[in-house]
């Protein structure tokens, strides 16, 4: 190896070290106010259209399989919300409240297609708004294909501490795809936390969170701590705008 090579190379190690901070904290929620306006926006990604569902593997509990809510209930009893037969999908009921399974789960992969509402008179954080939880924490659904948001709110994000690393919406209207994973925390006997929870989210089939650590629970305008839990539902928002609909929903336990 020359010489000039050996420099190049070197100088060229260095700007990679040098620019690595940056990046960092560009991703790192405690750089950010929660919902800053100056945070920068993820750049938009075209995932291509829609090509139908991931098949459910032989491990895997279907949670919605168009037919019922057998796997899910409401906050007061059974859930409210309606189903399309011809779509087998399951559609929000505005301020019917949120929905949740039956059963509890600690680290699994979550599949989901949803569906924004292509005639929603909304606009920024009113269009289309839900959420998919595991417990107290959030993956944002929003129609942002064409639609201004905060960068921690955007389709995709880790709602309130990370934006997603590309915005890969589809147009309203059309069905889109999340495919997480999601790592429970781990508290002490004092009820500290030793490990944050993390999340890894495929929006459309492209990565837009790489195995992120949570700073704590979802929250709204103030973030919040850790408090100690163990296994959680998962849960779909009603955040009463729009019907938006989901289906083709399966999980697998992760041991």
């Amino acid at each position: 190896m020359s010489t000039r090579f050996s420099l190049a190379v070197l100088t060229a190690f260095a700007c990679v070290l040098v620019a690595a901070p940056a990046f960092a904290d560009d991703r790192n929620p405690h750089s950010w106010e929660i919902h800053d306006g100056e945070r920068p926006q993820p750049p938009k990604v075209d995932p291509g259209p829609y090509t139908g569902p991931l098949t459910p593997p032989g491990d895997a509990i279907v949670l919605f399989d168009g037919t019922n809510f057998d796997h899910w209930r409401g906050n007061d009893g059974d859930a409210a919300w309606r189903i399309i037969e011809d779509e087998k999908a399951m559609q929000v009921v505005p301020e019917s409240g949120d929905i949740q399974t039956r059963e509890s789960f600690s680290d699994v992969q979550l599949y989901v297609e949803f569906k924004t509402d292509p005639d929603s008179p909304g606009s920024g954080q009113s269009r289309s708004n839900s959420g998919v939880f595991f417990g107290p924490y959030e993956v944002q659904v929003l129609d942002t294909y064409d639609n201004p948001t905060y960068a921690d709110g955007i389709a995709g994000s880790i709602y309130g501490q990370y934006p997603p690393l590309v915005n890969a919406s589809r147009p309203a209207g059309e069905w889109q795809s999340f495919n997480i994973i999601y790592r429970a925390p781990s508290f002490d006997e004092d009820g500290a936390i030793e490990e944050p929870a993390r999340i890894t989210v495929f929006h459309n089939n492209i990565l837009v969170q790489d195995s992120e650590p949570l700073v704590g629970p979802t929250s709204h305008g103030e973030r919040t701590d850790y408090f100690p839990h163990g296994d959680l539902h998962i849960r779909l928002q009603d955040h009463r705008d729009d019907p938006i609909h989901f289906r083709n929903i399966w999980v697998r336990e992760l041991n």
